[in-house]
């Protein structure tokens, strides 16, 4: 079993601004934009032992099925990390909020079930590297649940976002880089595809840059097994 050491000090990721900006987005995008009925449509049928990759300040944890044993939440931002704690104390199955980067989970080979990136991809410093590493704490045949925003399709909106990005976009908002392709880059990582669906958020509602996004599935191929 390799379990990965290079575990951030707790204060090594700090946006104060940006996480008090982003807990009540998020909370507001809950609540009135629908993204709470896509928490629940992520994590819908999980079970088993559960890894979640940037678990901001814990909205998805009260939406785990009861057939989860055990979720052990990565939070790099230590104020989102203390909000996230607090939530994890009124989740209905076991939470455990751990301080961590993407890039370098503090986990085991091969010991979880399923992996959740939920609106995280954006942020990550490489996305390369924390697919692997997904890849690696994933059991063969695991499950990758994400529900992510990207590059849009229209090219008017891909051209703004790509214009941002390069921009002010990702000082201004804790490193979201809003031309991102994620389904691209779980299928770079070698997962194969199971089922997706696009969307816009919210819906209907104004379009912005982080608008249009992806839910869905991909597994860690059982060919991993040899």
């Amino acid at each position: 079993m390799h379990l990965r050491n290079r575990m951030p000090r707790e204060d090594s990721v700090h946006h104060p601004v940006f996480a008090r900006f982003y807990a009540r987005m998020s909370v507001a995008a809950d609540t009135r934009g629908g993204v709470a009925a896509l928490r629940a449509e992520l994590l819908t049928g999980l079970s088993g032992r559960v890894v979640e990759i940037g678990a901001g300040n814990g909205l998805n944890f009260a939406h785990y099925p009861a057939a989860v044993t055990e979720v052990v939440a990565i939070e790099p931002e230590r104020g989102l990390r203390r909000l996230a704690v607090r939530a994890a104390m009124r989740a209905e199955v076991p939470v455990d909020v751990r301080p961590g980067t993407a890039e370098a989970l503090p986990v085991e080979d091969e010991g979880f079930d399923a992996a959740v990136v939920s609106l995280v991809l954006c942020t990550v410093r490489d996305v390369p590297r924390a697919l692997a590493e997904v890849r690696r704490v994933l059991r063969p045949g695991g499950e990758l649940r994400f529900f992510e925003h990207g590059l849009a399709r229209e090219r008017g909106l891909a051209t703004v976002q790509k214009a941002l990005q390069r921009t002010v976009w990702p000082a201004l908002f804790g490193g979201c880089h809003p031309a991102r392709d994620p389904l691209a880059a779980i299928h770079d990582a070698g997962f194969e595809s199971g089922t997706h669906r696009s969307l816009r958020v919210p819906d209907p509602g104004p379009r912005t840059p982080t608008s249009p996004c992806v839910l869905g599935v991909a597994y860690r191929p059982r060919a991993d097994l040899v």
